[in-house]
């Protein structure tokens, strides 16, 4: 990307906006999904990864592919939304996880928590050992919700590899973890993947954040992967949202600390100073 955030060099930056605008508009009309809201920046950088991993020179080039091959299709819109996690990749979110679950769930007769655009099966089973190791997990459910039908069969069938256990054991010793990550595991044929009896709590479903409504009040929302590629409108949207879908004294996890000129900033209290984390308080 150029110093003026182009996507590529010696084109008009009118023609690659341009270009952009239309390819936007496509995904919306061709497969529903709606980034036309998103900052352009970091959605730039991934269509120009994209464009670099498919030998594309042009985005009307992949507004071609995209229109004619749903190969290409399937890639750029898994491109565009958030990658998927690995077990515990996220020291700090699994230890606010923590200190969020003992805040608004213990003592809560059905604890729900909605992992909103979650980062895959990484982030949820991460989610499903931390509640399971504080005595939460049993009566607890956790919503997973993804942007397409594709990573939700993705998710559904996720394994981990083995040898990656080790990394994520350190990771895992490092928030808290008092165990052996192996015991929350079935591992066969060099593949690890949730026991059964952590894997009933999650229920996955498809979800759009830009398009759908609240499905049900939760004790504890998580969003924190795909805020950052949110423009200023489509923030407003979600935080909406998710102040509808959270009930009173229920805790919210976000990308970075509420702006006090955020209309809904008063409503939240912060959990830990520094920390964009809150409680929800009216």
């Amino acid at each position: 990307m150029g110093a003026n955030g182009e996507l590529r060099r010696n084109t008009a930056p009118e023609l690659e906006e341009l270009e952009l605008e239309l390819l936007l508009e496509a995904l919306v009309r061709r497969f529903g999904f709606d980034f036309r809201l998103h900052e352009r920046a970091p959605l730039k950088q991934k269509m120009l990864a994209f464009m670099q991993q498919c030998g594309l020179a042009t985005l009307s080039q992949v507004q071609d592919q995209i229109l004619h091959d749903p190969a290409t299709s399937s890639a750029l819109l898994r491109a565009l939304h958030v990658p998927p996690a690995a077990l515990f990749d996220n020291p700090s979110e699994a230890l606010m996880l923590r200190e969020a679950a003992e805040h608004s769930l213990r003592g809560a007769a059905l604890p729900r928590i909605w992992l909103a655009d979650c980062a895959g099966a990484g982030q949820a089973w991460t989610l499903a050992i931390i509640l399971a190791e504080m005595g939460l997990l049993s009566h607890a459910e956790i919503h997973a919700t993804v942007a397409s039908d594709e990573m939700l069969d993705e998710a559904a069938a996720a394994w981990l590899p083995e040898a990656d256990l080790d990394q994520a054991q350190e990771n895992y010793v490092a928030v808290g973890g008092k165990g052996r990550l192996a015991d929350y595991l079935n591992l066969h044929g060099g593949r690890a993947v949730l026991v059964p009896s952590l894997r009933s709590h999650i229920t996955w479903a498809q979800y759009n954040l830009v398009t759908d409504a609240s499905f049900n009040e939760f004790n504890l929302i998580a969003c924190q992967r795909a805020m950052p590629d949110f423009g200023p409108l489509l923030r407003q949207r979600v935080l909406q949202l998710f102040h509808e879908s959270l009930v009173p004294f229920g805790t919210l996890g976000l990308d970075r600390e509420l702006d006090p000129g955020e209309a809904l900033a008063r409503s939240y209290e912060p959990l830990s100073p520094g920390q964009s984390w809150y409680k929800r308080v009216l």
